[in-house]
């Protein structure tokens, strides 16, 4: 494997020396054991709001996306709009397969079951932030104004994470949600 001089020290292949490296991982380590800074969960009547997070933009992107997950301890209720001043506006959408082509389709509301969970999530619905007023850094944070048929509004702070994430910091945001009570939206 190939050693990097000081002239190429951005090489995939240099590492930093031992001590150093050794700081690197207990500031990780540290890090993994601390509270989350994205585990803030938002409660509106029955709703639990969880994960608020959303993708950094890649390059001068005009679009982005947002996620986040919803546990229902109450009556059904429905997500109908979204609204922030990080974008010109925010829409509901859906991922559909048309024939053997995945496409991206508005939704009007994401269905909240009686005493179950919804997901936004890469690759299912999500919060589309249509005509963004600058690209979304990774570390930035924004806030959004859900509004729900019946609970009515609350607003929410995103984390914007890595462009090619999948999740709070690296996870899916829902891993303890119960998929198997979700309602696909009208």
């Amino acid at each position: 494997m190939p050693r990097a001089d000081k002239e190429t020290s951005h090489d995939l292949y240099s590492f930093p020396p031992l001590p150093r490296r050794r700081r690197l991982v207990a500031a990780a380590v540290a890090g993994f054991n601390a509270p989350s800074a994205l585990a803030r969960d938002y409660k509106l009547g029955g709703l639990s709001i969880a994960h608020p997070w959303a993708r950094a933009s890649a390059g001068p992107a005009r679009n982005g996306a947002a996620f986040l997950a919803i546990e229902n301890a109450g009556g059904a209720d429905r997500l109908i709009a979204i609204s922030g001043e990080v974008c010109e506006r925010a829409e509901l959408h859906t991922h559909m397969m048309e024939g053997e082509v995945m496409k991206m389709r508005r939704v009007q509301s994401v269905e909240v079951p009686a005493k179950g969970s919804a997901a936004l999530q890469p690759g299912g619905f999500h919060i589309m932030l249509v005509g963004l007023k600058h690209p979304l850094q990774e570390g930035e944070r924004f806030p959004l104004t859900l509004t729900f048929e019946t609970a009515g509004e609350i607003t929410v702070e995103f984390a914007v994470e890595g462009v090619g994430s999948m999740g709070p910091q690296g996870g899916t945001g829902h891993d303890t949600m119960d998929h198997g009570t979700m309602t696909p939206a009208n």
